[in-house]
């Protein structure tokens, strides 16, 4: 069934025909994909509008600022990059690289030149209790600042490889199920939008910003689905009084745009909840993030269960998924990521027990437990 702003609609002839929008020498123009089934005509109408915005940047690039001089300093192609990439990314991603620019970049090596900058400098000039995550958020703006650097001001051409980059990889933590148990049941004991909130997480593994944007629109009861089309999230957007503002947009990825089969189980709870607010947690506004996570605390003190990070929520759905047998594509389309390897490095966590009833079964493949048992008998 066709969405409301999908552009999607069923002709008269049983077609699906989707529409999106192209530049072509600055002027809009529509363009139309066909297919014979709503998802067919999705899929396509995804592909198209990707080659678009593919060729739009292309475009701007084309005529980006060649400004400049190849003895330029980092801060000087900084600010030249900073002003490219408003343009050309998410508002939210360009929040982000401008504040990793500003607080670990700028001041620390805005004076040197391209060709100063080596990982090395990096691994000195940084403090050493930075976390992985940081060390490649740094490395990529810093790869994208020289990326710009040689194209458009022409320094030397540079690029710093991740695997000298020191990483120090967190467990992940998941629930047991125990406290699955015991969080379920209370949940269920006063349920209530924010509860069905974190049920959705559970057994549907939507990220925090997800289910905070979630409207009721975007769930269709009648072929019982739950489309992923937005996130919300707080981003600074001011340098000097470090203001922010809760920003409601895309998804992480534009693999995070999916469609997931509502359980069977949470069905009925979806429709006893339903009401005629606007989004499922916060009725009339998208909940802010870092309100619904201390919610999400308050409810595991009440069951009597350890503290968890909200993202536990997500990684036991993903791992309950593959114990219970499911194939590692599904699970990965649903998490909505963009390849399987993500789910398997990063989200499936088998269990001692899993580890050894594989183990134990490869015994039946050479009869050995017979041979074992003849062996101690005799």
């Amino acid at each position: 069934m066709a969405r409301r702003g999908e552009n999607i609609r069923k002709r008269s002839d049983g077609r699906w025909e989707g529409r999106y929008l192209i530049y072509i020498n600055g002027s809009k123009k529509y363009r139309s994909v066909y297919a014979s089934s709503y998802n067919e005509v999705k899929q396509k109408l995804f592909n198209s509008k990707k080659e678009s915005e593919i060729t739009l940047l292309s475009q701007k690039e084309q005529t980006a600022p060649l400004n400049g001089s190849a003895d330029m300093s980092l801060d000087e192609i900084g600010q030249l990059w900073l002003i490219y990439i408003k343009d050309n990314r998410k508002y939210s991603t360009y929040r982000k690289y401008a504040n990793i620019y500003d607080m670990h970049i700028r001041d620390t090596f805005g004076s040197l030149t391209a060709d100063e900058i080596s990982l090395e400098i990096i691994e000195k000039a940084l403090p050493k209790e930075i976390s992985a995550s940081l060390y490649k958020s740094i490395y990529c703006v810093l790869n994208q600042i020289l990326s710009y650097g040689n194209r458009y001001c022409s320094t030397p051409k540079i690029h710093l490889k991740t695997e000298k980059l020191r990483t120090v990889p967190k467990p992940v933590q998941t629930i047991n199920a125990t406290d699955q148990q015991k969080l379920c049941r209370y949940l269920l004991s006063d349920l209530d939008s924010c509860k069905l909130g974190i049920l959705i997480c559970l057994y549907m593994g939507l990220r925090l910003g997800e289910v905070c944007a979630l409207k009721w629109e975007d769930i269709d009861f009648q072929r019982k689905t739950i489309h992923i089309n937005r996130t919300v999230q707080r981003i600074q957007v001011g340098q000097e009084n470090r203001k922010t503002i809760l920003y409601e947009g895309p998804p992480k990825t534009l693999c995070s745009v999916r469609e997931i089969p509502i359980p069977e189980f949470l069905f009925p709870l979806l429709l006893s909840c339903k009401d005629d607010g606007v989004y499922v947690l916060n009725k009339f506004s998208p909940m802010e993030p870092r309100t619904y996570q201390y919610k999400f605390y308050s409810y595991l003190d009440k069951a009597y269960i350890k503290k968890s990070h909200f993202h536990a929520l997500r990684h036991t759905f993903a791992t309950n998924c593959i114990s219970n047998g499911a194939d590692v594509k599904s699970v990965s389309e649903m998490l909505g990521h963009s390849n399987v390897n993500i789910t398997l490095n990063k989200y499936v966590h088998p269990s001692m027990d899993t580890k050894r009833n594989i183990l134990d079964s490869l015994s039946s493949i050479s009869s050995i437990n017979g041979q074992i048992s003849g062996r101690i008998i005799s």
